[in-house]
């Protein structure tokens, strides 16, 4: 560790080029899956621009508790199901799975196949939750 710290401060410049790299890449990979929204801002689209909320998350999970109106095609089965979202492809599209981390990898799935407004809630289901917002269960 202290030659981590001692090679930073003789080097700098390469430091700073390496975080601003990082920073770069990882900010470009989130804008790909699209841009994450909050639980206000989902609740927001759903009510003023008819949003789509794709729930990638398992059925089981599914049936447990979902946002009303979703509509769920697990994330195993995206690339096969996408044919079913197709008289969408002019509404937001918002997708949430369990935490966060497979909304991405749907976001660059839908936006290759050209849907042009696709969003991510952030944090997931659990961002939902924590706010306190209502789930339905079916």
């Amino acid at each position: 560790m202290e030659k981590i710290l001692e090679f930073v401060l003789n080097h700098w410049e390469l430091a700073l080029l390496l975080g601003g790299l990082i920073t770069a890449l990882v900010v470009t990979e989130s804008r790909r899956g699209g841009v994450g929204v909050s639980s206000t801002q989902l609740t927001t689209l759903i009510n003023r621009e008819d949003a789509v909320v794709l729930d990638v998350r398992d059925a089981k999970d599914f049936r447990l508790g979902h946002i009303t109106g979703a509509v769920n095609i697990p994330f195993a089965s995206i690339e096969t199901r996408l044919g079913e979202l197709s008289h969408h492809k002019d509404k937001p599209i918002v997708i949430v799975c369990k935490m966060g981390q497979h909304s991405s990898t749907v976001g660059k799935t839908l936006r290759g196949d050209g849907f042009g407004d696709v969003r991510r809630l952030t944090g997931g289901i659990g961002s939902w939750l924590a706010d306190g917002l209502p789930l339905v269960k079916k």
